[in-house]
């Protein structure tokens, strides 16, 4: 999953004095905003200070450059929002971790996500960050979805790794990114009940 709110779990510094975690969802969701508001490209230190209501001297002891700045909130994406659920049915499972899949898309992550895509190809860190965090917590959070069905015997073995397991999300990606037209909840469970449970069923059939 392609996609990508950050989380208050803090990170190693970067250098300088000991960071104050109490501070670090303030100044996420502060880079969240920015981002989608004006871009890497335009996007300060300062700015970052200003719309955190910080002290400069609070985000230059967290992070050194504006890179690290951003590498280490892309890492941290989406750990909060992709929490596999277990309703005790894969199709239940599946539900609600694509309605998190929406909330996600169309809230602050989404938006800053978006503005990121095009720099990201020129910014070897920001494309490792990017994959190590959103897209490996999203895969992680929906192997262990499709885990627990082959557990209970509802799906056959290997399933986390087949096109049936990919199509889960990509058609709502594929929208987000490239069509432009909504992704909401009724969208979700148009993609789950015509294509991803129909297909499910036939590959256990």
């Amino acid at each position: 999953m392609a996609v990508l709110s950050a989380t208050e779990v803090a990170r190693p510094s970067r250098g300088g004095r000991p960071r104050d975690p109490s501070r670090d969802g303030v100044i996420r969701a502060a880079i969240l905003r920015l981002l989608a508001e004006v871009g890497y490209g335009a996007l300060t230190m300062d700015a970052v200070a200003a719309e955190a209501g910080v002290g400069k001297a609070t985000i230059y002891r967290r992070w050194r450059t504006k890179q690290d700045l951003v590498v280490d909130t892309i890492s941290d994406l989406n750990r909060a929002e992709a929490t596999p659920p277990d309703t005790g049915s894969v199709e239940g499972d599946l539900r609600a971790m694509m309605q998190q899949m929406v909330a996600t898309i169309t809230g602050p992550t989404g938006a800053a996500t978006l503005s990121l895509l095009s720099t990201i190809p020129h910014q070897p860190a920001l494309a490792e960050a990017f994959r190590n965090g959103p897209l490996a917590v999203w895969r992680q959070s929906f192997a262990e979805i499709w885990t627990r069905a082959e557990q209970r015997g509802e799906v056959r073995p290997g399933m986390a790794d087949s096109i049936v397991a990919e199509s889960t999300s990509a058609l709502m990606v594929q929208r987000w990114l490239l069509t432009g037209d909504p992704v909401d909840e009724a969208y979700a469970e148009e993609v789950l009940t015509t294509v991803v449970l129909p297909l499910v069923r036939a590959s256990a059939g």
